[in-house]
């Protein structure tokens, strides 16, 4: 088949032992690449029980067939493995061209065992792998250990790395790759860091072959002309990047502020995308393949000195502003940098970071034991925080285990803002309900990416539902879970579905593999997918109690804004959810369900 490197990777840095193995093209079919096939590798590998530091625990860095190709978005790579943050499974996306450069240099998937003894990085080149030693490079950023790497190595090796919060097993540190596109959530850089893996340095040149180059190239100029002629992905996202939302969302009365608490931030339009293209932006930037760029290069001005990086996206705006009552954008973009260099996840970080100030504003947490006022609004707080919590100082160290964990300790896990302990991403779900039943059954926990019902129930793309409306929403929610599965399956950016739908991911896996897919046969891989994420967690231990969302917003109804007063009713929707995935009332797959998907046995 093509549209593969054909080729596995497998290092265990327990016994330093590095093999490679031939891609099995039967899984392939049924899974695709990418998140379907770094799911289905981990869950015939692991042990679902085991704590996801253990060194059992396995790293799956795996690409898929669109990768490196020239299908619009083919830039993406996934990371696989169990969520120190959740306990789940978690299922991390990267763009750049890390991914690609994983698969030039010969290899499909990385699987990385063990545990090494003392620091190290993988350098990978051509189908040559080394390990070695990483000692000089403990407690360096993400953008250091960069540096320094290419200059062991090769000025033009792609890099993903951990900073120290990976190294100090921050439960949301992040893998972050070519310096600032992020492997951002569930803590999938801890368990690297658990592991003493400090970066995988990569280095290749060989091409990848598809099946149907003369068809593939039309598939592709079919896509691109979509993603031309849709005013999201030729003109919105281009323009402003995703930060574009940041006045649609606050209209609409969903802008989480202050730890979810309101809906509406007063403040809004100082953090939005537009006031960034008028004063921090200096251009657009795109990943590997990307037909659209909505990536931001912005620079502040901090300490006397000019800062420059990436970002912020609109989640981190969200999660590094409004969610803790900041408005300055200079500073919020710095705590984005500072999110990149030392390997965090900013929603995640600036969740837990709320919750705190809440805590702190009931009086659940007094000056004495947070060792400073932590009070919404305080932007130099908020960079002083983040610092502490990358290098788990102070009461940094509390808040790197998430902020379940903290509310917890403190007795108050209801103020923790999270399904399955992760933070919700920058929707609050009382002013769009599908959100909220997309949020409550992720398999990753709390994740706006694996149903995006804003799509229609905000921006009316491809449909506008009611936002405040239930009826229907389970049947939506469930295929957007499922087309997210294949999107993410195949190496493209989940952005590109704005424009091109799956007739033109059709056209492009077929033209590019020969798999020779029909529609229902991807409808199915997609349910497949999900399903077995979903067999997984039970393993786990989760089940219906776990699909649930924090109390505040099941009965506080939102204060202000277009959504004043709703709350979000879950139960309705899960039972007709559950129903329509062939699931029993605990959540559990029926038999007759997983036999049609091939997963039973």
């Amino acid at each position: 088949m093509r549209g593969y490197a054909g080729r596995i990777l497998r290092v265990d840095l327990s016994s330093g032992d590095i093999r490679e193995e031939e891609i099995n093209y039967d899984v392939a079919r049924k899974f695709i690449g990418g998140r379907g096939f770094g799911s289905k590798l981990l869950f015939d590998e692991i042990d679902p029980a085991i704590d996801p530091f253990d060194e059992r625990n396995k790293l799956i860095i795996v690409t898929g067939p669109l990768t490196a190709t020239v299908a619009p978005t083919g830039g993406r790579y996934m990371v696989v493995t169990k969520s120190p943050l959740t306990g789940t499974i978690a299922c991390s996306n990267s763009g750049g061209y890390f991914g690609p450069e994983l698969k030039f240099a010969g290899y499909d998937a990385l699987i990385v065992e063990g545990k090494s003894q003392s620091p190290v990085y993988l350098w990978i080149k051509n189908g040559k792998v080394e390990i070695r030693n990483a000692e000089k490079l403990i407690m360096k950023s993400t953008h250091q250990t960069e540096d320094i790497i290419r200059d062991e190595t090769d000025p033009d090796a792609k890099i993903a790395s951990i900073g120290p919060a990976g190294e100090k097993l921050v439960r949301f540190s992040s893998i972050i790759n070519d310096k600032h596109r992020a492997a951002g959530r569930s803590g999938v850089g801890a368990v690297m860091g658990s592991k003493n893996l400090k970066a995988i340095a990569v280095r290749g040149s060989r091409g990848i072959k598809v099946f149907d180059p003369d068809g593939f190239l039309q598939a592709v100029k079919a896509a691109n002309e979509k993603i031309y002629a849709s005013p999201v992905t030729s003109k919105g996202l281009p323009a402003y990047g995703t930060a574009i939302l940041v006045n649609i969302i606050n209209e609409c009365g969903l802008f989480p502020t202050n730890n979810f608490q309101r809906g509406v931030f007063e403040e809004a339009s100082k953090i939005s995308g537009e006031t960034m293209a008028e004063t921090i932006l200096i251009r657009n930037k795109a990943c590997f393949a990307c037909s659209i760029g909505c990536g931001r290069i912005t620079e502040v001005k901090t300490d006397g000195h000019k800062m420059k990086g990436e970002g912020p996206e609109y989640e981190n705006i969200f999660g590094l502003g409004s969610c803790v009552g900041v408005s300055d954008l200079e500073a919020i973009a710095k705590a984005n940098y500072l999110c990149n260099e030392l390997g965090i996840d900013p929603i995640s970080a600036g969740a837990t970071i709320s919750c705190a100030m809440e805590l702190f504003e009931k009086g659940n947490i007094d000056e004495k034991t947070a060792g400073l006022p932590l009070r919404f609004g305080d932007a130099d707080l908020l960079i002083n925080l983040i610092k502490m919590i990358g290098k788990r100082e102070g009461f940094g160290d509390i808040l790197a285990e998430g902020s379940y964990r903290m509310a917890e300790r403190f007795g108050y896990p209801e103020l923790s803002i999270t399904v399955k302990r992760q933070e919700l991403a920058a929707y609050d779900p009382r002013g769009a309900k599908g959100m909220g039943l997309g949020y409550a059954t992720a398999n990753r926990g709390a994740c706006h990416l694996r149903s995006y019902t804003i799509s229609p129930e905000i921006l009316g793309l491809p449909e506008k539902l009611d936002p405040f409306a239930i009826e229907g929403k389970h049947n939506w929610v469930k295929g957007f879970q499922d087309y997210t599965s294949v999107v993410d399956s195949t190496g493209l950016c989940i952005f590109s579905t704005f424009a091109i739908g799956q007739k033109d991911i059709l056209n492009l896996l077929n033209t590019a593999t020969g798999f020779n897919y029909t529609s229902e046969e991807i409808s199915i891989i997609g349910e497949r997918i999900w399903n077995l994420e979903r067999l997984f967690n039970i393993r786990c231990g989760f089940s219906r109690r776990d699909d649930t969302l924090p109390p505040r917003f099941l009965m506080e109804p939102l204060p202000s804004g277009a959504a004043k007063g709703q709350v979000v009713e879950l139960d309705p929707m899960l039972n007709s959810y559950y129903e329509i995935r062939g699931w029993d009332e605990n959540g559990i797959p029926r038999e007759e369900t997983l036999r049609r998907l091939g997963l039973s046995g």
